[in-house]
């Protein structure tokens, strides 16, 4: 007994320090060698660390590249004021609707361009949401603050709401995050949030639709995807996944990158140990256990055994009837939201996407992963482009100006 209680010492403690290294992002050797085919401009790779704000880390990135193709300046925009109108707004709906809703943290890409809509954008200087004396994001403890409140005042114990009630909530949140400012200056001009977004980011929301792929609604429609964290209830178009397909290889080849909505609960999501999402051609177990530690946990860094993680192997072919299988046994959810930059091939010659991620320079890639076309297909639940990145037969079909 002693013997054994002295071999799982050693083991939890040799799993200890390999955990520290690749956190310390320590290049390792891998058994996939990727040539870049096409990268397109991004910023520096973030860390959303303990938050479920993947949502808005990858949305953020993307309008920060969409700058970048415009012929803009680069500049860090703040995802955490997207989370903190988000979340104010959210707060609202949640009420009205008695709690028969979803609140938390999570959310969607489309949550961003409705903060823009309605409030604007600052840069990551002015507001970066870490009033709580943490230096980076952990919102347990906030999380869990303003549920219990929202679920106080929905029991509603005065028979009646108070009229206080939201000035409260918005005093908690803002107690965590901080205030937001009226007006800021940046590069020597004074701005307000709305005059940022217009006249220095100059994206207009309008011009961005989210794409989906499933059978349970017509193709060619637009419909609210049926996912918990969807509060906005913003619609996507209804696509046939090899078309869905097209554009995205469409939007790579001609300079726009997009914002992906994933399911990372694969045991062939080996981001951190491998650098790639694959679709092994075996049966893929079901994982345990957001973010880094919860998608991958100890037990896949002793799972050298897979043949996938060795060197590139068959995938399964997939079909659209197995992706909606996937969604209808909830064996595919809105896990994970990322933000797909270019495309590479493997020493195979076989193409992946290049997925700028928000767990910092968490693997040996410095926080970038390499996607497959099988993993992307099966996996995909939506994703956020610019409507001149989709074909024009496919645009035509979805009656897009």
């Amino acid at each position: 007994m002693k013997k054994l209680i002295l071999m799982l010492a050693v083991v939890a403690g040799y799993l200890n320090i390999t955990a520290q290294t690749t956190h310390q992002s320590t290049v390792k050797d891998t058994a996939y060698h990727f040539t870049d085919i096409v990268r397109l401009p991004t910023t520096s790779v973030k860390d959303q660390n303990r938050a479920g704000t993947c949502w808005s880390w990858s949305t953020t990135s993307f309008l920060e590249s969409e700058m970048m193709r415009m012929g803009k300046d680069s500049i860090n925009l703040s995802a955490m004021y997207f989370v903190k109108h988000a979340y104010d707004d959210k707060a609202v709906k949640y009420v009205r609707m008695h709690g028969c809703m979803n609140f938390a943290v999570g959310g969607a890409s489309g949550d961003v361009m409705y903060v823009i809509r309605n409030y604007g954008i600052v840069p990551m200087a002015v507001y970066e949401g870490l009033n709580y004396g943490e230096d980076n994001h952990v919102f347990g403890e906030l999380d869990a603050v303003l549920k219990a409140y929202v679920d106080a005042v929905i029991q509603n114990p005065n028979k009646k709401l108070s009229t206080a009630w939201k000035q409260g909530f918005t005093n908690v949140l803002e107690a965590y995050l901080g205030k937001e400012p009226d007006t800021f200056e940046f590069n020597g001009k004074q701005y307000t949030p709305r005059s940022f977004a217009d006249e220095v980011v100059g994206l207009n929301p309008d011009d961005y639709v989210n794409l989906t792929s499933f059978t349970h609604h017509p193709f060619y429609t637009s419909f609210a995807l049926e996912n918990p964290d969807n509060w906005t209830w913003g619609t996507s178009y209804n696509l046939p996944i090899d078309e869905l397909m097209e554009v995205m290889d469409n939007a790579i080849a001609n300079g726009y990158t997009f914002v992906w909505g994933s399911d990372v609960s694969e045991k062939g999501f080996a981001t951190k140990t491998t650098g790639v999402a694959v679709i092994p051609a075996e049966t893929a177990r079901e994982m345990s256990g957001a973010e880094v530690a919860k998608w991958e946990n100890t037990e896949h860094l002793l799972a050298e055994k897979d043949a996938f993680k060795k060197a590139p192997a068959p995938e399964k072919e997939i079909t659209q009837e197995m992706r909606q299988q996937e969604f209808d046994n909830y064996l595919t959810t809105d896990d994970h939201g990322m933000h797909i930059i270019g495309k590479a091939k493997d020493q195979n010659g076989t193409e992946y996407f290049i997925v700028k991620n928000s767990w910092n320079r968490y693997n040996q890639f410095g926080g970038y992963f390499y996607a497959s076309r099988a993993f992307v297909k099966l996996k995909t639940m939506d994703i956020l482009v610019h409507k001149d990145a989709i074909p024009a037969q496919i645009k035509a079909k979805l009656n897009l100006k």
